[in-house]
């Protein structure tokens, strides 16, 4: 039933009740609007409430209108296959009502009604609502003040949502968009930035003057629509044209464009400081401005290279910008926002690809120029601009400004150090890099001195040199000639890939670096903390025969008292320990007070309050990465791994625990480390033992270890044999139940073989332990579906193999089974409908998967065939021909060795990690247990030759017949197979 004009008293109550504290009003009246969505007239009983001139003053009850406004256009827009949504004449009439309102006075309303009619375009325009843009460019001709603020407002929310359609048909029409009103928004927009300039001027000129005030309303207004239409001339030069990177063509507003956007923020400039205290409103405006007209200028270099490689556009830019960060005036050095933008802007250029020389040299041919030749005549073409730009002093002026002006801590951070440690760590260096100012001029830096380190890489160990030699390791006092060695130290570690040409590393840190950490006084944190992080970055130039006191270098520093020290300790280890020729032999005995200290930064930081940092949970990555370094030590061991139980254990107890604090960080890395452990015992002890309850707790949880947890419980079968069963039967039940049925089928294809292996080892104790696991596998096996999926198969030929071992191993079991009531009652649950013996039907799938196992498994289906000739059933005369060819060409075949038996675990098992001649216990003590698998001691040539005459004798002439059936050429096979005469 719709809603009318007459709903209106009650729909305003719910709304009203959708915003009280108390949940007995507002669950109620929530229920109730959800259910009104997407009833015909919702919507347009809720613009009545947001555009009601008596419920001006009630913005929030307006705003919470425009909320349930938004998610109706959302869900119900378009007709959807369980609603017919909102009818054409209903979408009409609130398009029209929408357009009507652009004068609202209240900017949080205003705002909504831009998003609205932004998501109603996004389904509608062009084909449903083509007059959108005409009808609002034709209001702005004669729009005042106020309502040009809405309508670019609009338009902005417009562009930004059909920009981000993909489709060829969108873009294109993005484009047509953009021809139309690039031109009049640009117009606009030099007004209004000459009337803000105008204005700023008559303000600085007449402070205090009542008459100007008067006059600061409007020319705020005009100043935050300056910035729509900012917003949205980047939209159209961006989005509007494909990138001349692709299409290779001028794009025409880049010229037009690029040089008006940078006078307008070398205009703005000047008011910085004079306006900071005086006039904080307008103040804002020109940080927003400046900051935002560098912004745009980036964006349009990274979308259009080529275009804004031009000689008018890339040369003033890039200078304005080098002359900003190399000699900045007072008001620009104390405005890091904007520095930020014209270091990005640097970087930028110097990275862009398009800009790069081609070595093929110009193309001359102008007739046959292909794109790819004219890519490299404009990459050319640019590259001179830039060499002309950027000549060698030059490139040495910046690099030495970055390094001696830039990377230097100030008194403030050196202040915010001192008062939040932790903070100070993770917003130097775990930030984004275009947000603080130290961060972005050290990614300047990077990019910089890999375009041209041949010549910086002397500057920069000239630099350290003077750093070094003007303040020794035992200065204590915070001096100019400390804090520049501090800059040093970090241009020295962000560039060791080159710098290792240049300085030895061992001299380095023999001669300097461990004599700065000899030296503990508290303003040595300065020192220390950049040390920790050279230690990390040059990871790969520390050779073996200082890996050793490297290791305890950053042992001491991950001890430090400072936390921003042990902080950048802590990444570097994780470099060392990760690192491809990373030293267990150097590490080993440095693993307890490391795991200690670990766990002690970890602690510290959460109860610190590094929870408001997304990156606090990664201080457990030292955790994770010494978890990896202790397996790795595992495994190097081998059979000596019992030599580092005491400290092992208790580190494994806590990461397997999924009560523990860091259960969701440690529990991956802490499996494997277990699965390595048990891998590479030689004996079990009682603390492993015990762990394996653990086991059924973890997957109780998730499968998301399923692979490693079945890898850890074949270790537990293996290594623990009876004492393990004895122990921990009902949890390998419960482990087993819970995987078979549960998991899809690649993780069956693990699990298979581990319950082959469980009844290998223990065929008489552990079928009916795990009987509910095993009709699982009997309804797998009789279950269609597979003819096409070669998962499925595989699924069902290995389960089909687990049930024919159990046959010949535990027959009788296999017999109770299948004639157990239980089991007919779970196949008639899932839909399998038998009108044969359950067992018989086995003996269809034995035949049907033969050729989809291995060699081995086929002589288990074989060896399970020939038992079921012994059974006193009439049926069995009818397969008998199948049966026996089934086991002759088993027999003809032969077996393959055993080799093709490989672990149910993958490449991340440890047994993986070794060649054959360091082969893990547990992989021995499994090749042990298969060579002595039963189904490889028995013959099946004697068995089907006995059998065979069992059958006889129970069936008489009837199996004569039988056996007279048989085609001539499959009964001298079988004379063959069983070398009968």
């Amino acid at each position: 039933m719709a809603l009318s004009a007459a709903d209106l008293p009650a729909l305003y109550t719910l709304l009203v009740n959708s915003m009280s504290q108390d949940e007995s009003v507002r669950k109620p009246a929530e229920a109730a609007l959800s259910q009104s969505e997407n009833r015909p007239g919702f919507c347009s009983c809720l613009m009545e409430v947001i555009t009601a001139k008596d419920l001006v003053s009630q913005v929030d009850i307006r705003l919470m209108a425009s909320v349930y406004f938004k998610n109706s256009i959302n869900r119900y827009w378009r007709k959807r296959r369980d609603s017919s949504g909102i009818s054409s004449e209903e979408k009409q009439h609130l398009k029209q009502k929408l357009l009507s309102h652009l004068r609202e006075e209240n900017n949080q309303i205003a705002q909504m009604l831009a998003v609205l009619i932004s998501k109603i375009a996004r389904f509608d325009y062009p084909r449903e609502w083509p007059e959108l843009f005409s009808f609002l460019a034709q209001q702005l001709q004669s729009a005042d003040v106020l309502t040009s603020h809405r309508l670019f407002m609009i338009l902005f929310r417009t562009l930004k949502e059909l920009s981000t359609k993909r489709l060829t048909a969108d873009q294109r029409t993005f484009a047509e968009i953009s021809s139309h009103l690039f031109e009049f928004c640009w117009r606009l927009w030099q007004s209004d930035i000459q009337t803000i300039l105008h204005g700023f001027s008559t303000i600085s000129q007449s402070y205090g003057s009542s008459a100007v005030e008067q006059h600061h309303d409007d020319l705020y207004l005009t100043c935050e629509r300056c910035l729509f239409c900012l917003k949205i001339i980047c939209q159209l030069v961006i989005s509007g044209f494909q990138s001349d990177a692709k299409c290779i063509q001028e794009i025409r507003p880049v010229k037009e464009v690029s040089p008006v956007l940078l006078n307008a923020a070398q205009s703005f400039l000047p008011y910085y400081t004079s306006f900071q205290s005086r006039h904080p409103k307008f103040w804002d405006f020109i940080k927003k401005a400046c900051t935002k007209l560098m912004k745009v200028l980036v964006a349009i270099q990274q979308r259009h290279p080529y275009s804004f490689g031009d000689t008018c556009v890339l040369q003033p830019v890039l200078n304005f910008c080098l002359n900003k960060i190399t000699d900045p005036e007072p008001d620009v050095l104390a405005f890091a926002q904007f520095l930020i933008k014209c270091m990005v802007m640097v970087k930028s250029v110097l990275e862009c690809k398009e800009y790069k020389p081609s070595l093929t040299g110009r193309v001359m041919d102008e007739n046959s120029v292909t794109l790819e030749q004219m890519k490299k005549n404009n990459s050319n073409a640019v590259a001179g601009v830039l060499t002309s730009l950027l000549p060698k002093e030059r490139i040495v002026l910046l690099c030495n400004i970055l390094i001696r002006r830039y990377f230097v801590l100030n008194s403030s951070d050196l202040e915010e150090w001192y008062e939040n440690s932790e903070a100070f760590h993770h917003e130097q260096d775990m930030v984004q890099w275009t947000e603080k100012l130290r961060p972005c001029a050290e990614a300047l830096y990077i990019v910089l001195f890999e375009n041209h380190s041949q010549l910086l890489a002397p500057i920069v160990v000239s630099i350290l040199q003077e750093a070094m030699n003007g303040c020794p390791t035992s200065v204590t006092e915070i001096t100019p000639g400390l804090l520049l060695k501090d800059a040093a130290y970090g241009a020295a570690a962000y560039v060791y890939y080159e710098l290792s040409n240049y300085l030895s590393f061992k001299d380095w840190f023999d001669g300097a670096l461990s004599l700065e950490l000899s030296n503990d006084h508290p303003n040595m944190r300065i020192i220390h903390r950049k040390v920790a992080l050279i230690l990390g970055q040059w990871v790969s130039e520390i050779k073996n025969d200082i890996k050793r006191p490297v290791y305890c270098a950053l042992i001491r520093l991950l001890q430090d008292k400072d936390l921003s020290v042990r902080l950048a300790a802590c990444r570097s280890l994780c470099l060392h320990v990760e690192d491809a020729s990373f030293s267990e032999k150097d590490f080993s005995d440095l693993l307890p007070v490391c795991w200690v200290s670990c766990f002690n930064l970890v602690k510290e930081v959460q109860e610190f309050d590094s929870k408001v940092w997304e990156e606090s949970s990664g201080e457990s990555l030292l955790q994770i990465q010494l978890l990896i370094a202790l397996r790795n030590f595992v495994v190097a061991l081998g059979y000596q791994s019992p030599s580092c139980y005491a400290m092992l254990l208790p580190i494994l107890q806590k990461g397997i625990d999924i009560n523990g604090p860091d259960e969701l960080n440690l529990l991956e890395d802490s499996m494997l480390l277990w699965e390595a452990t048990i891998s590479h015992a030689p004996t079990m002890v009682p603390q492993l033992l015990a762990y394996f309850p653990c086991l059924v707790e973890i997957l109780e949880r998730n499968f998301d270890q399923l692979q490693v947890a079945v890898d850890i419980t074949e270790g537990y079968i293996i290594l623990g044999g009876r004492e393990f069963l004895s122990m921990h039967a009902s949890s390998v039940a419960r482990l087993l139940d819970l995987i078979v049925g549960n998991v899809n089928d690649r993780g069956l294809l693990s699990t298979l073989p581990v319950i082959d292996i469980l009844i290998q080892c223990f065929p008489t104790e552990v079928p009916p332990l795990i009987s509910s696991t095993l009709q699982k596998l009997v309804v797998i096996c009789l279950c269609g579906g597979d003819d096409k999926d070669p998962s499925k198969t595989a699924v069902k030929a290995s389960s089909a193999a687990i049930l024919a071992r159990i046959w010949v191993m535990n027959t009788n079991y296999l017999a109770q089974l299948t004639s157990e009531p239980s089991l007919s009652s779970l196949l008639q649950q899932t839909g399998v409908a038998i009108e044969d013996n359950i067992l018989l039907c086995l003996v269809d799938i034995w035949l049907d998967k033969v050729d989809n196992v291995s060699s081995y498994q086929k002589k288990t289906f074989g060896l399970a065939l020939s038992i079921i000739l012994t059974l006193r059933l009439p049926q069995v005369l009818d397969k008998l021909d199948q049966i026996l060819s089934v086991c002759t060409s088993i027999i003809l075949g032969g077996t393959d060795d055993l080799s093709e038996e490989v672990s149910s675990g993958d490449a991340m098992s440890s047994s993986r990690i070794h060649g054959e001649d360091s082969l893990p216990s547990k992989e021995l003590r499994r090749r042990q247990i298969k060579l002595s698998d039963p189904i490889n001691q028995l013959s099946l040539e004697n068995s089907v030759r006995e059998n065979l005459q069992t059958c006889s004798a129970l069936h008489g002439e009837s199996f004569n017949s039988a056996m007279a059936r048989m085609h001539p050429a499959s009964f001298a096979q079988l004379k063959q197979a069983l070398k009968m005469p």
